[in-house]
């Protein structure tokens, strides 16, 4: 089993790949859109993520965590200093995390797409950080397509998963 600190350093250092990509980039870049190719700018893809993170830090003190009822924060959407801001407020937040919380025992009810949206489903804390670094990374991997569109080519591993880095690093171990 992985160590409690464990999965919340790792969920800081993805937060603050994100922090680094921000400040980075012009407030242009964040907020560009180019339809058809995507609707929503970097800032928005940041938003989601960003909105996933509170929803988990908030349900845990009640057990419950609700996915659907996000705050969709239109602000950090917009305005890039205040997204930085939010970030690093997660990122206080992970740290104080108590680390004999890890293995709680946790609710959690997101829309699938089916008629049964009222369900809950049990987890627990460090399920839903793993699943936090899981999606973090999917929404990095459309930010830096939609950066490179923009002309701007993010660290090569921004939106790479932690087990492709590894496979793509064994890869290079083999072939010395």
């Amino acid at each position: 089993m992985q160590h409690p600190v464990l999965i919340i350093d790792d969920n800081i250092r993805f937060l603050e790949q994100g922090l680094q990509l921000l400040k980075g980039i012009a407030d242009e870049h964040y907020t560009h859109v180019e339809p058809p190719l995507y609707r929503n700018g970097v800032g928005a893809h940041i938003r989601h993520c960003l909105d996933h993170y509170v929803k988990l830090l908030d349900g845990i003190e009640c057990a419950v965590v609700d996915y659907d009822a996000r705050a969709r924060e239109v602000e950090i959407e917009s305005d890039r200093s205040y997204a930085i801001a939010c970030i690093e407020a997660l990122v206080e937040r992970l740290k104080a995390f108590p680390e004999s919380d890890s293995d709680r025992a946790i609710a959690c009810k997101m829309d699938c797409g089916s008629e049964d949206i009222l369900r809950m489903s049990s987890s627990s804390v460090r399920r839903e950080l793993q699943f936090l670094i899981s999606h973090t990374v999917h929404h990095y991997a459309l930010i830096g397509m939609m950066l490179k569109q923009q002309g701007i080519e993010p660290h090569p591993d921004f939106g790479i998963a932690p087990s492709t880095l590894r496979y793509r690093e064994s890869q290079l171990t083999c072939a010395q």
